[in-house]
């Protein structure tokens, strides 16, 4: 029942920044942004700067609520809040993933060849990236 948070982190120079981690559901590692749940008394902002520093060791200093989302409605009540971080300083915090996350840095300008990349293919992910896109135009 907690909810949870997805950044789509975005550098000064012109990055995104999204992690590679291995997924059990699917098996295999898979590309998608940072996400995490919150914990009980945190908001969702504070929640987000907590998740990036743990897994790509950045936080922000301008969080944007981009649109909340449901996974499965007839399922399941967790939301989650997926947002555009902007104005990015540089901290690192210790998370509770089982092994390291590689970070991955992809040109904003070929933001539209992430969404063919055989890795990336997390229905939140892809929703946050076009919610990303038409919020910078």
């Amino acid at each position: 029942g907690r909810n949870a948070v997805m950044m789509v982190p975005v550098t000064e120079q012109g990055d995104l920044l999204l992690v590679r981690e291995y997924c059990a559901g699917t098996e295999r590692y898979e590309l998608g942004f940072p996400k995490g749940l919150i914990d009980p008394g945190e908001t969702a902002e504070a929640a987000a700067n907590r998740e990036m520093k743990e897994e790509v060791g950045v936080g922000a200093h301008k969080l944007t609520a981009l649109k909340e989302v449901v996974l499965a409605p007839s399922y399941f009540s967790s939301k989650m809040t997926l947002f555009i971080a902007q104005d990015l300083y540089s901290e690192q915090l210790e998370g509770d993933e089982p092994e390291p996350l590689q970070v991955v840095r992809w040109p904003l300008a070929q933001a539209e060849e992430l969404l063919t990349h055989l890795d990336f293919c997390e229905a939140r992910s892809i929703t946050a990236l076009m919610l990303t896109l038409r919020y910078l135009q």
